[in-house]
């Protein structure tokens, strides 16, 4: 693939805005800070954007949807705030082939929940932990570049039991100063579309300013870039007499009395 990956980092960005000891670490918000260390890492081979909550549409229109490869999403307070018809757009854009990078507490998200089909709740605790990221899958791609350990100094705790379905791969697990641990770098596909969950990012601490999250979150934009072209998987029937062309549906299939042909 030679064109660069179109990436767009979507960020609530409510907490710049009302705390000031999170608008002192992001000054110009954690959405920013985020999309500048994909930038660094990749450069050219990334066309990095951002938008937030309060962009009309949340700044996600088919049109915006239609043109990004990679969507990243970071939330934590205003998740009820996010349109649900948004999120049904979100996810038939995912199942068309758009790769989703959710992030810390994305994982209560209303897109992550739906791609899930879990509640996705997990256990939490907010005292400094020192947080150490293994990894426990060392040839996948998002795992390179960096040490293993991963050291983040300051971080919110997250901890099992984490209610999401068992991973497609598991990459990282991380341990916390109480001796929790937690499934903190998992991917998934879901339909044509490829999701990377990964823990580390709390607004309360400079998480996003570290070289090996960037690296990570890097490494995941890349891997999570569509390899077919877009489109929603459909059901096709087939004849006997000609089963190199499906017929299509877009919806339920109708019975026989209102769709002549369509045998369920």
């Amino acid at each position: 693939m030679t064109a660069p990956v179109r990436v767009l980092v979507w960020g609530e960005n409510r907490h710049e805005q009302v705390e000031p000891h999170v608008r002192e670490i992001y000054p110009n918000g954690m959405h920013t800070t985020i999309a500048e260390g994909i930038t660094e890492r990749l450069g050219d081979r990334a066309e990095v954007r951002t938008t937030t909550l309060d962009e009309p549409d949340h700044g996600l229109t088919d049109d915006v949807l239609a043109n990004t490869d990679v969507l990243v999403w970071w939330g934590h307070a205003a998740h009820g705030e996010v349109s649900d018809t948004v999120v049904e757009r979100v996810h038939e854009h995912v199942l068309s082939g758009l790769g989703l990078l959710v992030l810390h507490s994305g994982h209560w998200s209303k897109i992550f929940g739906k791609l899930m089909g879990t509640t996705c709740t997990l256990r939490w605790r907010s005292e400094q932990d020192r947080e150490l990221v293994w990894t426990v899958n060392p040839t996948h791609p998002i795992a390179q570049g960096v040490p293993n350990p991963i050291i983040i100094d300051e971080q919110e705790m997250y901890g099992e039991f984490f209610d999401i379905p068992t991973p497609d791969e598991l990459i990282f697990i991380s341990s916390f100063t109480g001796g929790e641990v937690f499934r903190s770098g998992c991917t998934f596909r879901r339909g044509r579309g490829k999701i990377f969950f990964f823990s580390p990012g709390d607004q309360d601490y400079p998480v996003y300013h570290h070289a090996d999250v960037r690296t990570v979150i890097a490494n995941g934009v890349e891997w999570a870039r569509p390899e077919l072209e877009r489109k929603i998987p459909v059901l096709l029937r087939y004849e006997t007499d000609d089963f190199f062309n499906g017929h299509g549906y877009t919806g339920a299939i109708k019975s026989e009395s209102t769709e002549e042909g369509a045998d369920g």
